[in-house]
């Protein structure tokens, strides 16, 4: 496939998870929990598979900012799961949501070398 497919289904499927994040941490109500839970899997896997073929199509590697982008990844994945199971700390959780996007986008973009 053609990197720009592969960065629009990365961007779309990111944006469709922090999305439906934010919309479990909103109301999580127990017959919202199995489609909520779908979608932010499916969108995670995506965003995987996406983010695997642009480090291929784009020779990088696996560099130290894509390490970082894809432990952002894993927590992102579960926070969905985890609003369903403790709703009382839904605050706290959209502002990790938030961090975890803020260091995704600057790792994607400015591709930094730490270390």
């Amino acid at each position: 496939m053609n990197q720009l497919v592969y960065s629009i289904l990365h961007v779309v499927s990111a944006f469709v998870l922090v999305g439906y994040t934010f919309s479990a941490f909103a109301a999580p109500t127990a017959e919202r929990r199995g489609f909520h839970l779908m979608i932010t899997g499916i969108a995670s896997l995506v965003m995987l598979v996406a983010g695997v073929g642009l480090l291929h199509k784009g020779g990088f590697g696996f560099p130290v900012w894509a390490m970082v982008k894809v432990g952002c990844w894993l927590v992102l994945s579960a926070l969905a799961g985890i609003a369903f199971r403790a709703p009382s700390f839904k605050s706290v959780l959209s502002l990790v949501t938030i961090a975890l996007v803020t260091v995704a986008v600057y790792c994607a973009y400015m591709k930094p070398a730490l270390g």
